[in-house]
């Protein structure tokens, strides 16, 4: 599934998210999540996380349980949760399949910009392999005003490596994430092979894909391809 806008050619910083993109945390992440909502008191399907939180900010997710809950979560409260989340990252944690061959043959300046901190980020990239790919170049949302779906973050990354926002390829695979690169004027490649559907990906200077391997074929040709 693909649309059609104009795009740059070519691209010269290519914006990579971090989880479910580079790598296979969101399905594990949101299963913990729905674990740990259950034990504060607020019972939600899978798809329900997947819709309200992937590819929003902690602080995000703190001030929607808060209003859900009618709550004022103390600092620490979630010190209980972090063995769940690090024993089942441990289990389970890989990086994205293709992703590897995809960064490969990129050929193009890249950088990593995500929601979650850089303590998150420095383990995952790390467990996964990836993290000597992106040193100096990882970018978080506690760095900006507003997290995704607000245009902050991506503006930041390319600001911070001097690329116009117009020659920026974003790799999301979150609703959030498409709608913050949408916002600052890049063009999203927006993988399908995660939690997301594809039909919540799809809209304007929006390129949807399955397959993290064409990557590279898709950013080279400038455009999305026909058909």
């Amino acid at each position: 599934m693909t649309s059609s806008p104009s795009s740059p050619d070519p691209f010269e910083l290519v914006v990579f998210d971090c989880d479910g993109v580079l790598v296979d945390s969101e399905v594990i992440s949101v299963r913990v999540d729905q674990l740990v909502l259950a034990d504060l008191g607020w019972e939600l399907e899978l798809g329900e996380i997947v819709e309200r939180f992937v590819g929003r900010s902690e602080s995000d997710f703190i001030a929607a349980i808060e209003e859900q809950l009618g709550i004022a979560l103390e600092e620490g409260w979630d010190r209980k949760y972090e063995p769940w989340y690090r024993a089942a990252f441990e289990r389970d944690l890989a990086a994205v399949d293709g992703v590897v061959e995809a960064l490969d043959g990129l050929g193009l300046p890249h950088c990593v910009a995500s929601s979650g901190s850089h303590a998150k980020m420095q383990h995952t990239l790390g467990r996964t392999g990836l993290l000597h790919r992106f040193e100096g170049r990882i970018f978080s949302a506690t760095e900006v005003r507003n997290g995704k779906p607000a245009p902050d973050l991506f503006l930041h990354a390319a600001g911070t490596l001097g690329a116009e926002p117009e020659r920026c390829a974003v790799v999301e695979d979150s609703a959030y994430g498409v709608q913050a690169a949408r916002a600052a004027g890049m063009h999203v490649f927006a993988y399908a092979g995660g939690v997301t559907p594809a039909d919540r990906l799809a809209g304007p200077g929006t390129t949807v894909f399955h397959d993290m391997r064409r990557l590279p074929e898709l950013i080279g040709a400038g455009r999305p391809p026909q058909g």
